[in-house]
């Protein structure tokens, strides 16, 4: 069964999403050896988390389909949610860029 539309914006929001805590991790890793400083490992510890988590959505988007196939509220929901979260990370990478 092919994803749907929405399942797929999300797929792509969520390789996005990893894109951007790539830049994050980069960025804190080189402040956290300079620095050396709970705060910036912390968010250290908070990207990593999260580009797991991204990771493991994009398994599931295609793995599992159908887990989300039976409602096409969920699927709108679970895009919105990738996309809302892809919108934090370019504030936060932007802030963090600076």
């Amino acid at each position: 069964m092919a994803m749907s539309t929405e399942l797929t914006a999300a797929a792509i929001l969520s390789a996005g999403n990893l894109v951007l805590l790539a830049v994050l991790t980069y960025v804190w890793v080189q402040n956290y050896r300079r620095f050396r400083t709970p705060l910036v490992a912390g968010l250290l510890a908070f990207s990593l988390v999260l580009a797991l988590e991204n990771a493991v959505a994009i398994y599931f988007f295609f793995s599992s389909g159908m887990f989300y196939a039976s409602d096409p509220t969920v699927q709108w929901v679970v895009a919105l949610l990738r996309g809302l979260q892809f919108v934090a990370l370019a504030f936060l990478s932007y802030v963090s860029l600076k």
